[in-house]
């Protein structure tokens, strides 16, 4: 425990706190997404829950780095001439977690500018969505997360209790912030399709990492990874820019984006 109050530890807890908190960021994307096809009394707390199994899958996953360690070495090699990979764990969650967002968001976008009003038919329901279907699709994305990480957090620091205090503590502050930042993004539809956008971005870079990851070579090509500053800065600039045009144009009523029970809302929100 001492070996946790001295300088060079200190630093590496607020480091590696902050990379929790700009990793977690797009997780607070989807997850405030997701829980946005509830009820608005339901949101918090599928938010909440998808928070705290964030933070469990990490804790997990942290008691048994080990079984981590051992995702990223290959357990086989493929090679048909004009297509090679060295397959391992992470690479494939990495892959099918990626391809999972992709899918997400391209319906989510499908939905809200295209989808029909399913929940006009005699009163049904059929478009609304439960808090275990929503927490189903959040742990499934935490699982690819998760990874991510933790294995960011390994490469940082060897300290599994400095690992353990960044993670509970990156994930109250995550907690603290989800709500507004939900709210956020259901009083803004551009910010929401932006949202969906970062996550088509985020599904690429997956596919992409996963596929470098296991070395993957098509026709003589190996297949390179997309720099997470680059990603970032695109995020950031995007926003900046809806900042200033919500600045802009406070009185004009935003466009109204279709939501689960199949009718945009009249309030001007989601």
């Amino acid at each position: 425990m001492s070996d946790l109050f001295t300088a060079e530890s200190i630093i590496s807890l607020l480091t590696l706190t902050f990379l929790e908190i700009v990793l977690g960021i797009d997780n607070i994307i989807f997850i405030s997404i997701a829980a946005n096809k509830l009820s608005a009394g339901e949101q918090p707390k599928a938010r909440n829950i998808g928070l705290i199994l964030a933070m469990a899958f990490r804790l997990l996953l942290l008691l048994g780095i080990s079984f981590v360690i051992s995702l990223s070495k290959p357990f086989t090699h493929v090679d048909t001439g004009w297509f090679k990979a060295a397959l391992t764990g992470q690479s494939l969650i990495l892959f099918a977690g990626g391809l999972f967002l992709l899918y997400k968001a391209t319906s989510e976008i499908h939905h809200k500018l295209e989808g029909a009003p399913e929940g006009n038919e005699t009163g049904s329901t059929k478009g609304r969505a439960t808090i275990g279907s929503v927490v189903a699709q959040i742990a499934v994305t935490n699982i690819v997360f998760s990874i991510d990480s933790i294995l960011t957090a390994i490469g940082l620091t060897q300290n599994v209790a400095i690992m353990m205090i960044a993670v509970i503590v990156s994930v109250v502050i995550m907690m603290f912030f989800a709500g507004p930042v939900g709210r956020f993004v259901n009083e803004h539809p551009t910010i929401q399709m932006l949202g969906l956008a970062f996550l088509i971005m985020i599904g690429f870079m997956l596919v992409a990492e996963g596929a470098h990851l296991s070395e993957v070579v098509v026709f003589k090509q190996e297949i390179g990874t997309v720099p997470k500053g680059y990603l970032y800065f695109a995020i950031a600039f995007s926003l900046l820019v809806e900042f200033l045009n919500i600045r802009l144009r406070k009185s004009q009523n935003p466009v109204q984006l279709r939501t689960y029970d199949g009718q945009p809302r009249q309030d001007g929100l989601l």
